[in-house]
């Protein structure tokens, strides 16, 4: 699934200035297809993703909502959907000064929480990095302490999320690498296994070349890959696939 926590296109999505509260906001929807997913009830899906993130005052925010379709006659459950909330407090826009040290260019408080159909809900906090790295447009490293907030989710725990996006000139467009890594690991319950979720996308900027220059950062057509070791912490569940995708950014 296309997550963009990741934060897929945050800090270097199309900017927009709203006075001194709000520094820059994007949203986007996304369509992936897909197949060969494991742990759902059918293993073709159909996603539609819909994405925010923007800048502000004291920090930053993402969240997103997807919404899956089960493609298939023999399948009982049709649909499902899954989201998350996230947002980090920065230090150094709260101090008003630069924080950081090396190539780490900023610290913030980071929380996210998660929520779909299931025993899923889950709070997270930790402590977030922006981190500069040659030819990388943005790296972000946030470092959670992971809380089960609903009944049967197991998954307490820590958690290491980076996050990083690449642009290469290609003519008068653009190809972007882009994705995050998820890694739950010293898991407080038994059941529920140290998990590794690794899902870039590669997109080609096709609206600047369909549309011209004024249409740049808009709409990207690519490939999304997905492999998770030990899906939602099921022993042995080693996903690893791929989907098409289409994004379009308002």
């Amino acid at each position: 699934m296309n997550k963009t926590w990741l934060y897929l296109a945050m800090l270097a999505a199309p900017q927009a200035v709203a006075g001194d509260l709000i520094h820059w906001w994007d949203a986007s929807v996304t369509a992936l297809y897909g197949e060969e997913y494991d742990l759902a009830p059918s293993d073709k899906l159909t996603t539609f993703t819909f994405e925010t993130a923007g800048g502000w005052k004291y920090g930053d925010w993402f969240a997103f909502q997807d919404v899956t379709h089960f493609n298939g006659s023999n399948v009982d459950k049709t649909s499902t959907t899954y989201g998350e909330i996230s947002t980090r407090l920065s230090a150094g826009k709260i101090l008003g000064q630069e924080i950081g040290f090396g190539p780490i260019t900023d610290l913030s408080l980071a929380m996210t929480f998660e929520e779909g159909e299931g025993p899923v809900k889950s709070f997270l906090y930790g402590l977030g990095m922006d981190i500069k790295i040659p030819y990388f447009t943005y790296f972000t490293l946030n470092t959670y302490r992971r809380h089960a907030i609903s009944s049967g989710n197991i998954s307490d725990g820590w958690q290491v999320t980076p996050a990083f996006r690449m642009d290469f000139p290609v003519g008068n467009s653009t190809i972007v690498f882009d994705g995050y890594i998820d890694w739950v690991f010293a898991t407080d319950n038994q059941g529920y296994e140290e998990n590794f979720h690794f899902n870039p996308q590669l997109k080609y900027d096709l609206g600047a070349v369909i549309f011209g220059e004024h249409k740049k950062n808009k709409l990207f057509v690519g490939i999304e890959y997905d492999y998770w070791q030990n899906k939602y912490g099921v022993d042995g569940i080693d996903q690893n696939t791929y989907s098409v995708i289409a994004k379009y950014h308002f």
